[in-house]
């Protein structure tokens, strides 16, 4: 079961993203503890693709699909026709650093890698496709 949400560059439609994910999780079983996850993770790295490789323009489009597969999890893609920062090749600053500075933010990207169990970025027809994985047991 896969399903595809298009959605504009805009900061207030977050709250459609998570919709989109908990209706299409739901249905399936998977523990509210989980889908909880998912969406926390997946709001981080929807907005910090619409701030940053966007600067939230509304009417830049991306795309973003779950999929149900009973050995591999969840499996989120992100579509987008932006060069896609890779979460993999960013080095956290440590935590205590970013405690010490009272910096606002740096730890979204660590949020992800927590609750994610894979994440994979490729290229294909032009666009660039983030793949995240989130192994959970279906109902």
């Amino acid at each position: 079961m896969k399903k595809v949400y298009k959605v504009g560059c805009s900061i207030e439609n977050l709250r459609g993203i998570r919709d989109f994910i908990r209706n299409a999780l739901k249905p399936y079983g998977v523990r509210e503890l989980d889908i909880s996850e998912m969406v926390l993770a997946m709001d981080e790295m929807c907005s910090n693709l619409m701030i940053h490789a966007h600067q939230c323009n509304p009417d830049d489009l991306f795309e973003l699909s779950v999929n149900l597969d009973k050995r591999k999890g969840v499996v989120f893609e992100i579509v987008d026709d932006k060069s896609v920062f890779d979460i993999n090749a960013f080095q956290e600053p440590a935590l205590d650093h970013i405690v010490h500075e009272k910096r606002k933010g740096g730890l979204g990207i660590r949020l992800v890698k927590a609750i994610m169990d894979e994440i994979e970025y490729y290229q294909q027809n032009g666009k660039t496709i983030c793949r995240l994985t989130k192994k959970v047991q279906f109902i």
